[in-house]
C-alpha cells in the first residue's frame, strides 16, 4: 500500500558557509548540515536538501525501487519469498510480499502474510517491557528477583542485584546460548530458568553476551509484576491495544494462520522447507509472529516515542531507555571504525551521515531471517521479514533502501558483504565438523561397557543404549529422552555423533568422550554440549 504523508520539520537547517581565501579563483564545495536539537543529534543533510520536501521526494524515489532490492534478494541471495514495510511521517507508506510461502506450493507472499520474527522479538518484548513500566508495574532497574520467586545465578551478588535491564541488555554475565542447549534437547522455560544458576558467568555489567534466556528472564520479571503469563501480557498490552491482530508471541497462533511463511533451511546448498522451529520457551526473544502490516503500527509508535493514535500510549522515558545505548555490543577493529551499542532490546548505532538509528535482526539456522531499521530523525523506518535461513537478505535490503533514501545511491554490495557476516550462522558446529575418522583409530570397547544411565546436574539424564540387534549404540537426552542420537565409533572410547537442532547446522559434528575406570565406563562427555563446562555426565546405573 502507499499513502501521502507530511510532518512537521523538527530539525533546524543550517548552511556552513565557507569565504573565499585570499587568492583563490573558485570557492570552494559546502557540505549542508542539519542541526539537531543537540550537537549529539546534528548529521549531514541528503545530497538534494533537508526540507520536507526533499526528504519526501528522497523517500519516494527509493520507494520506486524497493521491488527491485526485493527481486535481488530472490535473484541473488535465494531465498524463496520476503515482505517489506515502510513507514514514514506516521504512517505506513509501503507494505508488499514477493516470491512464495513455500517452494513446494508456490503459494505468493502478500503484505498480510505473517513470518516467525526470531530474534526481532526482542525489541517487539522491550516495547512490552517499556508498556509494564508506564503502568507503573516495575522500572529497568527493578531487580528480577523481586518477581521471580526463586529465581538464582551462580554469584549470590548477581542473583540478588541483577535487573530487568540488565538482562535485557545482555550484561548480566550470562554467556552467549545459556539455556539455549537446555531448549534444544526439549526442557521447557521454568527448568531452563530454574538451572540457571548452574550457568558460570562473566563478570557482572562489564561484557556483552547476547542471551536469548537473558531476555526471557528480564520479560518474565516483568509479566509476573503485571500478574499475567508473559504471553498475556504482550497480547493484552500490546497486540490487541494497537490492533495488532496477526501479531502473537504463541507458536500455537502461529500454527493457526492460514497465511503465514514456512521456514525454509539451507540443505546441501539449496532453500529447503523441511523443518519447523517451535520457540515458544524463548518467546519473549524469538517466538513472536507477525506480518509486516502490523509491524508498521508498531514501529510508528517507537518513532513517536510512544505515542498511538495522537495519544501517549507508552511512557516517552522508559522507551527512550530501551532505544539508546545502554551497553557497548561491539568494538571497532579500527580508530576509524564506530562502536556498537545496545539498548534494552534494540540495536543502536549511528549512519555514516551521522544518524542515529535503532534496529535488529532475527536468525533461525532452521529457516528465517528478518531485520528492520528505523532512523529517528528522517521518523523513518523499514521492516524486512524472509523465509529463508540467514544469509543476509533482509540486512541488505534495509540497508540499500536506506542508503537509497540518504544518499541517492547504494553504498556498497550489502548482499555480499551481509552474506559473508553471517555465514557464521550456517557454519557446522561441534568439535569434529569437518574432520574424518582416524585411520589409524583404536577399536572401541564392547557396547555393553558403555550402556547405562548417566546424570548431569544441568543436562538431567542421559541413557546409552544397545540397539535390539546390537549393532548400533544410541543417545537420549530431554525430559522424555526425545532427543536421540547414535553413537559411531571414532577412535577408542571416543565417538562421535550429529548434534541436531537450531544451534546445529548442517555438517555438525561432535564428539562423545567415555572415561572408564577398570572395565566399565564411569562418565561421558559430549562436546557440543561442553562449550561452559557442563557437558559431563556420571553413570548412575546400572
Amino acid at each position: 500500500m502507499r499513502s501521502r504523508y507530511r510532518f512537521p520539520l523538527v530539525l533546524l537547517s543550517s548552511l556552513a558557509i565557507v569565504g573565499l581565501v585570499a587568492g583563490c579563483t573558485s570557492e570552494p564545495a559546502t557540505v549542508e548540515v542539519v542541526t539537531g536539537g543537540s550537537p549529539d543529534a546534528d548529521a549531514v543533510a541528503f545530497p538534494k536538501g533537508a526540507s520536507n520536501e526533499e526528504i519526501d521526494a528522497a523517500v519516494d524515489s527509493a520507494l520506486e525501487q524497493l521491488p527491485e532490492l526485493a527481486q535481488e534478494a530472490l535473484d541473488t541471495a535465494g531465498v524463496p519469498g520476503l515482505a517489506i514495510g515502510v513507514v514514514h511521517g506516521g504512517e505506513t507508506v509501503y507494505a508488499d510480499g514477493f516470491g512464495v510461502k513455500n517452494i513446494e506450493t508456490g503459494a505468493p507472499i502478500e503484505a498480510q502474510t505473517v513470518f516467525q520474527l526470531a530474534s526481532l522479538s526482542k525489541p517487539i518484548s522491550a516495547t512490552v517491557v517499556a508498556k509494564a513500566i508506564t503502568a507503573g508495574a516495575i522500572t529497568w532497574q527493578t531487580p528480577v528477583q523481586s518477581g521471580l520467586d526463586g529465581f538464582a545465578m551462580s554469584d549470590p551478588y548477581v542473583t540478588e542485584n541483577a535487573t530487568v535491564g540488565d538482562f535485557f541488555s545482555h550484561r548480566s554475565g550470562l554467556a552467549t546460548g545459556a539455556g539455549d542447549d537446555l531448549e534444544d534437547i526439549g526442557f521447557d522455560r521454568q527448568y531452563i530458568l530454574d538451572h540457571m544458576y548452574l550457568q558460570p558467568l562473566t563478570p557482572f555489567r562489564a561484557q556483552y553476551h547476547y542471551s536469548n534466556y537473558g531476555i526471557t528472564i528480564g520479560a518474565e520479571a516483568a509479566a509476573s509484576a503485571m500478574g499475567m503469563t508473559w504471553e498475556d501480557t504482550a497480547q493484552t498490552y500490546l497486540y490487541e491495544p494497537l490492533g495488532m491482530d496477526s501479531t502473537s508471541s504463541r507458536y500455537e497462533d502461529f500454527l493457526a494462520q492460514a497465511d503465514r511463511a514456512d521456514l525454509h533451511a539451507v540443505v546441501d546448498g539449496e532453500f529447503t522447507p523441511i523443518f519447523e522451529r517451535d520457540p515458544q520457551e524463548q518467546s519473549p526473544a524469538g517466538g513472536v509472529s507477525s506480518n509486516v502490516e502490523d509491524l508498521g503500527t508498531w514501529m510508528n509508535v517507537v518513532l513517536s516515542e510512544g505515542e498511538f493514535e495522537g495519544d501517549a500510549y507508552i511512557d516517552s522515558s522508559a522507551l527512550l531507555a530501551a532505544t539508546t545505548g545502554q551497553m557497548v555490543s561491539g568494538h571497532p577493529g579500527t580508530a576509524a571504525g564506530r562502536t556498537g551499542m545496545y539498548g534494552f532490546g534494540f540495536q543502536v548505532g549511528s549512519l555514516p551521515g551521522g544518524r542515529a538509528s535503532i534496529s535488529h535482526s532475527g536468525a533461525f539456522v532452521l529457516g528465517a531471517g528478518t531485520s528492520f531499521r528505523m532512523i529517528p530523525s528522517l521518523d523513518l523506518g523499514i521492516v524486512v521479514l524472509t523465509n529463508g535461513a540467514p544469509v543476509g537478505a533482509a540486512e541488505a535490503v534495509t540497508s540499500s533502501f536506506l542508503d537509497l533514501v540518504q544518499f541517492g545511491y547504494v553504498t556498497r554490495d550489502w548482499f555480499a558483504d551481509y552474506a559473508g557476516a553471517l555465514g557464521v550462522y550456517l557454519a557446522p558446529a561441534g568439535d569434529l565438523a569437518g574432520e574424518t575418522r582416524p585411520t589409524d583409530a583404536a577399536a572401541p570397547g564392547d557396547y555393553a561397557e558403555y550402556v547405562g544411565t548417566y546424570e548431569s546436574d544441568y543436562y538431567g539424564t542421559l541413557s546409552i543404549t544397545a540397539t535390539d540387534d546390537g549393532s548400533t549404540l544410541m543417545g537420549a537426552l530431554g525430559p522424555d529422552g526425545q532427543y536421540e542420537f547414535v553413537l559411531s565409533p571414532w577412535d577408542g572410547d571416543e565417538y562421535s555423533f550429529i548434534p541436531t537442532g537450531e544451534n546445529a547446522p548442517e555438517g555438525s559434528l561432535s564428539s562423545a568422550e567415555f572415561v572408564r575406570d577398570g572395565g566399565q565406563a564411569t562418565a561421558v562427555t559430549l562436546d557440543f554440549f561442553n562449550s561452559q563446562g557442563l557437558g559431563t555426565w556420571q553413570r548412575v546405573s546400572p
